[in-house]
């Protein structure tokens, strides 16, 4: 379409029309001055279609993708294996340029994926529900915990564990900030939180308890403990998991959760330099009501054929804002598609393969570097594809730095988010990386410069 930009004359005449004398003057009443660029914008000349091609190349040469390198990094996006069926059916035009499903009346086969995609996920978690996916997984933890504020009628303080992904923790935070409710944050100083400092904390205002399994620092919690405490206190509780750990881990029903959350993008959605992702909530059924977004359910036309619809649509673009569950005014259909295909092409065996060989891999990694007097695993809790390295040297920063020199993604440094970890980092092995490169990964670590200063540290000790 054309682009209609506003002459000189079009911006008086709607400047006169509001009843200001100038651009200046408007926004001096919106924007303060001391916030505004004082000088025009730094735009270099026009380009002929292959200069700006070449430009572009070159800013994208910049990036260096997880691809090229062995990657180690998680921390709640992941490097898994995607067949190429996932890129080859969900690239499919009838998906791939379909827009997300507001009317009723949307087609019957991205009606039926729907309802399949929230199908897997119910069996993958063992709930009774799922809607038609989130934005991402940390929005999906916060919708969740709004679901138990209206569930149970609290709307005093929500329960949350602190290892649970740090940045889920800011974004809960930031919704709960203009509605009253506090926020308690329970410690995890050994990797995991405690069920009876979770039970301490809950009050007769508690709405719900949220914990990461396995959390962010890939330890396993003591779920079961944690959700009695949250149930004996009469709050609800609410588990965000790693969909691939459920090839080998209990599905969260098994151990009482109220609701259950996930980051979908290890389900056959690639990394995307950080998204966008998707989010996955699935509860019991005396719930669903409460569930924010749209669900797909299937049913029988006029013929008696089966069919599908779009059952319930509990945002505030289909009814009342006032009787909305949320605002959320959108669904991640082409992910979630990408996960049913991704799902279907692995079935419970290779899931559960999968999720198993990320474990043996980590756990293989976890004791190369833990071999030596320069590392040691900073917590003894048992772990999925995740662990905490500490670095005796204190020098994470170069390290990781001194390992991506050499090829490697190593890790992810923990001090931004918790100072108290600032010589830990966090390495991830999924199913992905060979024994080569795990080998690889120990000789890169232990012989870079911040290394070997630990070494000889050690050694005059």
């Amino acid at each position: 379409m054309s682009y209609l930009f506003n002459t000189p004359e079009d911006q008086r005449a709607m400047l006169e029309s509001i009843g200001v004398g100038s651009i200046d003057e408007l926004f001096a009443q919106l924007v303060p001055d001391e916030a505004r660029l004082h000088r025009e914008l730094e735009i270099p000349p026009a380009m002929s279609e292959l200069e700006l091609t070449a430009q572009m190349q070159s800013l994208a040469a910049k990036n260096t993708a997880c691809s090229s390198r062995p990657c180690f990094l998680g921390g709640g996006a992941y490097d898994h294996f995607i067949p190429a069926a996932v890129d080859a059916l969900a690239s499919r035009g009838e998906f791939f340029t379909s827009y997300t499903p507001y009317q009723p009346e949307v087609s019957q086969g991205n009606l039926t994926v729907t309802f399949e995609y929230q199908t897997f996920i119910t069996r993958l978690t063992g709930m009774d529900v799922a809607n038609a996916s989130l934005y991402d997984g940390a929005t999906a933890a916060t919708e969740a915990a709004l679901m138990c504020l209206e569930a149970t009628g609290r709307r005093g303080r929500v329960v949350v564990a602190g290892s649970v992904h740090p940045e889920y923790r800011q974004t809960l935070q930031t919704y709960l900030a203009c509605l009253g409710v506090e926020l308690v944050t329970v410690g995890a100083l050994d990797g995991t939180v405690s069920a009876a400092e979770v039970a301490a904390a809950c009050n007769d205002q508690t709405a719900c308890v949220l914990v990461q399994q396995p959390n962010f620092f890939g330890c396993l919690e003591d779920v079961e403990a944690i959700g009695m405490a949250a149930h004996e206190a009469g709050a609800m509780f609410v588990v965000s998991v790693d969909p691939i750990s459920l090839g080998i881990l209990k599905k969260p029903s098994e151990y009482g959760a109220d609701i259950v959350t996930a980051e979908g993008q290890s389900l056959g959605n690639p990394l995307h330099y950080g998204g966008p992702y998707l989010g996955i909530i699935a509860c019991k059924s005396e719930f669903v009501r409460r569930m924010p977004g749209r669900i797909a359910g299937q049913t029988v036309d006029r013929r008696g054929k089966r069919c599908w619809v779009l059952t319930l649509q509990t945002r505030e673009q289909h009814i009342r804002r006032e009787k909305a569950t949320s605002n959320i005014c959108t669904n991640q259909g082409l992910f979630a598609l990408r996960a049913t295909i991704y799902l279907s092409l692995l079935g419970p065996h290779g899931l559960r393969e999968t999720a198993e060989l990320c474990a043996r891999k980590s756990h293989y990694a976890r004791s190369l570097l833990s071999t030596g007097t320069r590392f040691s695993s900073a917590f003894a809790a048992p772990t999925f594809k995740e662990f905490v390295v500490r670095d005796n040297a204190g020098a994470v920063e170069q390290l990781l730095a001194d390992a991506e020199q050499e090829g490697y993604f190593a890790g992810i440094a923990l001090g931004r988010w918790y100072p108290e970890l600032a010589d830990c980092f966090l390495v991830c092995v999924t199913e992905k990386r060979t024994r080569a490169e795990i080998e690889g990964l120990a000789s890169v670590l232990t012989s870079s410069p911040a290394g070997l200063t630990a070494e000889l540290a050690n050694h005059h000790a």
